[in-house]
């Protein structure tokens, strides 16, 4: 058996399950791409239709953060477009839609135009990174022979889609998708699944995900342990600290600012948006793996 290393402790294991976005790759590359387009679209058909959706309540719909220039630059890790299965996501804007005076079968169509138009702005830019030190972490992990799978929120031949445009695809025996098991997360069934298809115990295997749902359905699961990663929370406020410059803080430059507002968000990624995570990390820099001695 393998031992997964963590700042906060070993642990054996025989699998690991990763989810796929904020986790292998960077939420706002993909899904604010994706988003900003969706909610456009969105906007110009009811504005066709003689409606409009009120600006200022855009971003509670998907549970996204905008800039002025309505950009998204960050994400609510316990909103619909983190934890949502996509079908939960056209539901919410076909009800907007439905609010706002169309029939539900015109919002449900108009709904499906604006995802054809999203679908396919991404299949032509794939706006995909991986999180730093994924890579080199895979490459760990299949030099040790430990079986790796995705579980993730998105529809399966989407997810399969991002991993190849990644170039990480080779590196996992199964992808489960929400459409492949009854219920999604939190729920316990695509880890079951996932620890099915590489044939190992539950109990064996580790998950890593970036919200609080990774984390109940690996407690629901009865996964070894349940790890998250907090590194993209902490992006958009260290960059908003570096950019202060050396005049943020009276101690020391913008970098150190920036090093102190991480630290103080990772803590707060802990005790607040991951609260059923055995650990947490900042990127895969902190975890490791290694043989366990006999």
């Amino acid at each position: 058996m393998t031992e997964l290393i963590t700042p906060q402790g070993n642990y054996p294991v025989s699998a690991i399950l990763f989810d796929k976005d904020g986790t292998l790759l960077q939420f706002i590359s993909l899904w604010g791409s994706w988003g900003e387009c969706f909610l456009t679209q969105f906007n110009r058909q009811l504005e066709q239709r003689g409606l409009r959706f009120p600006t200022q309540h855009l971003a509670s719909l998907l549970g996204t953060v905008h800039d002025a220039e309505g950009r998204i630059t960050d994400y609510d890790r316990n909103g619909p477009l983190a934890m949502g299965t996509m079908s939960d996501l056209y539901a919410i804007l076909s009800w907007q839609g439905y609010l706002l005076g169309l029939s539900w079968a015109e919002a449900v169509e108009l709904v499906d135009s604006c995802r054809n138009v999203a679908d396919a702005m991404l299949e032509q830019s794939r706006p995909v990174r991986s999180l730093p030190g994924l890579v080199p972490f895979l490459d760990a992990c299949a030099a040790q022979g430990i079986p790796m799978a995705v579980v993730t929120a998105d529809e399966t031949a989407a997810a399969e889609n991002h991993l190849c445009w990644m170039g990480i695809r080779q590196y996992f025996t199964a992808v489960i998708g929400t459409d492949q098991v009854e219920r999604g997360k939190p729920f316990p069934d695509m880890a079951l699944l996932a620890c099915q298809r590489l044939v190992v115990s539950p109990a064996e295997a580790a998950v890593i995900g970036d919200t609080n749902g990774d984390m109940r359905m690996a407690k629901a699961a009865g996964a070894a342990v349940a790890i998250g990663i907090a590194g993209g929370i902490t992006a958009g406020l260290a960059a908003s600290a570096a950019a202060e410059g050396p005049d943020a803080n009276a101690g020391g430059n913008g970098q150190a600012a920036a090093s102190r507002v991480t630290a103080a968000a990772d803590t707060q990624a802990a005790g607040t948006l991951l609260p059923d995570a055995d650990c947490v990390v900042s990127s895969y820099a902190e975890l490791g793996v290694g043989r366990i001695a006999r």
